[in-house]
Parts: structure tokens; C-alpha cells; sequence
């Protein structure tokens, strides 16, 4: 079938799935796929459809929903400038799914805060009121406050 109603339109095959539970629809898909589909591949190309599709759906979630502010850089700048911002956005997931992975010390910070909000909103004050030699010094200091005994106010 073709993919839009063109002439020049790519063609693909394409199949849907209806998942239903006491006569109501609880799930509902399509997807197009340049492999060929038939009757012994069905299970196997829907299955791989919805992975791609719950991985896109995380991303896009966590990009939207964690700090990364992914939906609100449209319509600014008068020619590039909101594709100039979601690809910083993206590049700044990159480095910290990579720092999660690599760096010992934003991993712990990672697990011992609730969430990426709190530790870019910690990071962002933190280095509003101090100067740091370095990221090590900044994760460093970070982690020391963890460390520290939280004394019961004096009550006179």
C-alpha cells in the first residue's frame, strides 16, 4: 500500500493489531514496515512494532517529563532556532545517559535523588552560590552532603 496518497509515494506493507478484553478494545495499533508480511511472521513483526514503538513512547516521555523541557521549544527563533534547542536537548540526554553508564559518582547522585529533576535543579543552584574546580569537585561535594549527620534543631 502506499504510504500517502501520491504518485511518488513509498510503498510498504503494513498490518494492525486489536487487542480486546470482554468485548472493549484495550489496545490498538497499525504499523508499516518495508519486510514482506505474511501469515508465519505476523507475531514476530507486531511484537517488534511494539517495541519500537514503547521505546519511542519512553524517550519521548522521559524528554517531556524529567527535566528536558522537549515540548516547549516550538515556534522560537524565526528560521532554526527550535531545532537548534531540541537537538541541544537531545544531546544533553545523550551525555547524561552516558554519564549514567561511565561515571560512578552522577550514578550514585542518580540513585540517591528522587529524581533528574531534583539533581539538575540541585546542580543548577549549587553552581548559582559556588564555584567548583571541576565536575569530579561538584559530584564530590554533592555526595559528601549525604554523609553528613542532620543535627535536631536546638529547642532551648
Amino acid at each position: 500500500m502506499p504510504l500517502r496518497d501520491a504518485d511518488d509515494a513509498l510503498h510498504v506493507n503494513g498490518c494492525a493489531l486489536t487487542t480486546t478484553s470482554e468485548g472493549k478494545v484495550v489496545y490498538r495499533n497499525a504499523l508499516a514496515t518495508s519486510h514482506p508480511i505474511h501469515q508465519h511472521n505476523v507475531p514476530d513483526t507486531v511484537a517488534a512494532g511494539r517495541s519500537r514503538w514503547k521505546i519511542e513512547n519512553e524517550n519521548n516521555n522521559t524528554l517531556k517529563t524529567k527535566g528536558y523541557h522537549f515540548e516547549h521549544n516550538d515556534g522560537h527563533g524565526k528560521q532554526h532556532l527550535s531545532s537548534l534547542l531540541a537537538t541541544l536537548i537531545l544531546l544533553a540526554y545523550l551525555i547524561h545517559t552516558v554519564l549514567e553508564w561511565v561515571d560512578d559518582k552522577y550514578r550514585l547522585l542518580r540513585q540517591k535523588l528522587p529524581s533528574r529533576k531534583r539533581l539538575f535543579h540541585d546542580i543548577r543552584a549549587l553552581t548559582c552560590y559556588l564555584c567548583f574546580d571541576g565536575w569530579e569537585h561538584l559530584l564530590h561535594f554533592m555526595l559528601q552532603g549525604f554523609q553528613r549527620p542532620i543535627r535536631a534543631p536546638n529547642t532551648g
